[in-house]
């Protein structure tokens, strides 16, 4: 039978009408040339064979003779309108010449969703006849046609998804597999599941509603472009550090003696670093220790970060001794 195109669209010999049209808009927006612009050669001959195979099986005329007599049936099938006159009879033309690809492409989609350079009223000038026993899918003006009643598929919004991160994660860098399950439309038409494992590099510095956007890997439904899966950075609390934009603040107690008469922090940093911070400065109401270049690193700038700002608390005593109040004004007194 030569080129079988029940394989070729992927249906079986019992397909139906719809389930035709389901597995030609299934591939035919897999190979595209215009969607395939690394190997425009082999999506142009599959594009062309694709959309041969819909226009035979589509028609039951045609159909039934290449059911029963395969490609050679098609080609001594006499042209519409000539009452049923042989290869040598009048009126004979070609034989079996299907339409242009572009123009089945149309019926479907209307002005091309992938905005295709095009000749003439949505016609590729990709496509000239090649001379091969169906003639090829050359352009004649008298098949000029335009599908303004149809609408191209639609692209549903982006589909959302929190990703949260440590304050770690996001001082450090870290790598994160996502294991995705999805809905996709096979060649047939039907609905299937899929998984797949997508990567997700998340750069030090990323702060909490940045955006990693994987297009089309969202779910698939009949007649409509795939949605485009986003994540989006969250921030998980931290127990001793707070993010303020690029700073990192640490909120800390000190007693009265500590604030009055020195003190030291330690603290393990978000690298798993040990910082020993020496504070000398008598220690008041609002005041801060500004430690430059220990804060998040700044993504857009690399090897630059921001400051760590440790924040004092004074523990006041509620009782006093008699001797300590004296010691106290003694000590304290002007």
């Amino acid at each position: 039978m030569g080129v079988d195109y029940y394989n070729v669209l992927k249906v079986d010999r019992n397909a139906t009408d719809d389930d035709l049209k389901r597995a030609y808009r299934k591939l035919a927006m897999k190979w595209h040339p215009d969607k395939n612009p690394n190997n425009k050669k082999e999506a142009e001959a599959n594009f062309k064979q694709i959309s041969e195979a819909y226009e035979v099986l589509s028609d039951p005329q045609k159909r039934a003779i290449y059911n029963q007599q395969g490609e050679e049936g098609l080609k001594n099938m006499p042209p519409p309108g000539s009452g049923g006159s042989s290869r040598n009879g009048p009126g004979w033309s070609s034989g079996f010449n299907p339409r242009n690809a572009e123009d089945i492409f149309a019926e479907f989609f209307g002005s091309s969703p992938f905005e295709f350079g095009s000749a003439g009223l949505g016609r590729s000038a990709r496509f000239h006849s090649d001379g091969g026993k169906f003639g090829g899918f050359g352009c004649t003006e008298n098949n000029f046609r335009t599908y303004n009643d149809t609408t191209p598929p639609r692209k549903p919004p982006p589909v959302e998804s929190k990703l949260p991160c440590t304050l770690e994660e996001l001082y450090t860098g870290s790598t994160r597999k996502m294991k995705i399950s999805r809905t996709v439309v096979n060649a047939s038409g039907w609905q299937e599941q899929e998984s797949e494992i997508l990567t997700i590099d998340v750069k030090p510095g990323w702060k909490k509603g940045t955006k990693i956007t994987f297009p089309d890997k969202g779910n698939e439904q009949p007649n409509q472009l795939p949605a485009d899966l986003v994540f989006v950075i969250d921030e998980k609390p931290h127990d001793l550090y707070q993010r303020d934009g690029n700073d990192l603040i640490v909120n800390k107690k000190v007693s009265l003696a500590e604030a009055l008469g020195g003190t030291t922090v330690n603290l393990t940093t978000l690298d798993c670093r040990n910082l020993s911070l020496p504070v000398t400065d008598i220690i008041h109401p609002g005041y801060e220790l500004v430690v430059a270049m220990e804060g998040m690193p700044i993504a857009k700038e690399p090897g630059n970060r921001g400051a760590l700002r440790i924040k004092f608390d004074v523990k006041f005593p509620t009782k006093l001794t008699p001797q300590q109040r004296a010691g106290l004004k003694r000590v304290l007194g002007s």
